[in-house]
C-alpha cells in the first residue's frame, strides 16, 4: 500500500475540491464572493471565494456555490444550475447542494461572424460606399 503525498486531491480540503470540481464545467467562468464576499470558505491561512461548504461536524448543511457564467452557455440557467450541483454532490456526496449564478459575461467567439462570399467585391478603404457630392459642392462622406 503506498502512503499519499500531501496535496493530492483526497488530502485537499472540501472547499478546494467543490471550487475544481465547480471549475471544470466550461460554462463557468469563475467563482464569485457573492454580496459582500459572503459566500466563502474560511481555511488555515487561506480563503475559498466562490464555496461555502463545512467539513466534520456541519457536514449536513448545504454546499452553496456562485458562479459566474459564459453565456450563452448552450442550455437553460436551471439546467446549468442542476450540472454544476452534480458535480458538487460527485465531490461532497449526497448534501444539498445552493447553486447561485451571480452574473453573465459573453461567451468567447469560436467562430468569425461573417464569412466572406467568394466573388464579393470589397469595400473601399475607408468605409462603407460613397455618397457622392456633398450639398453646394461639399466634399462627399463615406459611410461608416
Amino acid at each position: 500500500m503506498s502512503a499519499q503525498l500531501p496535496g493530492q486531491p483526497s488530502e485537499r480540503p472540501l472547499p478546494e475540491r467543490v471550487a475544481a470540481a465547480v471549475l471544470s464545467h466550461p460554462a463557468v467562468a469563475r467563482l464569485d464572493g457573492g454580496p459582500f464576499g459572503s459566500v466563502a470558505s474560511y481555511l488555515p491561512g487561506r480563503r475559498v471565494v466562490g464555496v461555502r461548504a463545512a467539513e466534520g461536524a456541519a457536514a449536513g448543511e448545504p454546499v452553496e456555490v456562485a458562479v459566474v457564467v459564459r453565456w450563452p452557455a448552450g442550455t437553460s440557467l436551471p439546467v446549468l444550475a442542476e450540472e454544476i450541483a452534480a458535480r458538487v454532490r460527485g465531490v461532497a456526496g449526497e448534501r444539498p447542494v445552493d447553486v447561485t449564478v451571480a452574473d453573465l459575461v459573453p461567451a468567447p467567439i469560436t467562430a468569425p461572424i461573417t464569412a466572406p462570399v467568394p466573388g464579393a467585391r470589397a469595400e473601399p478603404a475607408g468605409g462603407g460606399p460613397a455618397t457622392g457630392p456633398g450639398p453646394a459642392g461639399t466634399p462627399g462622406t463615406r459611410l461608416a
